[in-house]
């Protein structure tokens, strides 16, 4: 199938219909990364993830998700949680978190300057938001970012400079779910650091079908 070009001087262009993503769940080329146009994106299940221009938008399928409720703590991690080995806050440092993801990926990153620049500017639009961990000399060590629509999390990034600190950062934000009405965390595509904490992988049709009921007052365009 052909993959639609984006025009980048109109950012309300209307992106295709994710379920026509190719194999790979390339679904879009092109656009740019004004907040108004990522906003759109995710509220269609379709993120930007590129190494250099143009920008590429996905939807891959099956998708990777976590329900809050089924989130898996093993006894190794619930030991250290009870530690206080660390501790844990949000939206204290959220260009540290997305800097440090982008340095931990080293070459070939997707997060570029205008990467990051654009999910700032969500974060000051009270849309993305960090989890950060912390030791006890005030060092962060772990930490992840992502953006709120509704009631999903969409998951972008996470670090860990010292062992298990992402999966604490996780444990977190899964409370910071429950205790705000959020119902699903997207984690985009399998890796088993996040299904042996209880994610699983749903088709791209469900979770399209489940974004709708969760994203108020939006439809999914379909061009």
């Amino acid at each position: 199938m052909s993959i639609r070009a984006l025009d980048g001087t109109t950012p309300d262009t209307p992106f295709p219909n994710p379920l026509c993503s190719n194999l790979d769940g390339l679904v879009a080329f092109g656009g740019d990364l004004k907040w108004q146009r990522i906003v759109t994106a995710y509220r269609n299940g379709i993120f930007p993830w590129y190494n250099k221009p143009p920008i590429l938008w996905w939807s891959p399928n099956p998708r990777l998700v976590l329900f809050p409720d089924k989130l898996h703590v093993s006894r190794s991690l619930h030991k250290e949680i009870r530690r206080n080995s660390v501790s844990c806050t949000m939206d204290k440092a959220f260009n540290t978190v997305i800097h440090t993801c982008s340095a931990k990926r080293h070459q070939n990153t997707w997060l570029s300057t205008e990467m990051i620049s654009a999910y700032a500017e969500l974060h000051s639009k009270n849309l993305a938001h960090s989890v950060e961990v912390w030791d006890q000399t005030g060092n962060l060590v772990g930490g992840l970012y992502g953006i709120e629509l509704g009631q999903v999390f969409f998951g972008e990034s996470m670090f860990s400079a010292q062992n298990n600190a992402s999966k604490i950062a996780l444990v977190h934000l899964v409370q910071y779910c429950k205790e705000n009405n959020i119902q699903l965390i997207d984690c985009q595509v399998r890796t088993e650091h996040l299904v042996s904490m209880g994610a699983e992988e749903i088709t791209l049709k469900k979770f399209t079908k489940t974004l709708a009921s969760m994203i108020p007052n939006e439809r999914f365009t379909t061009v």
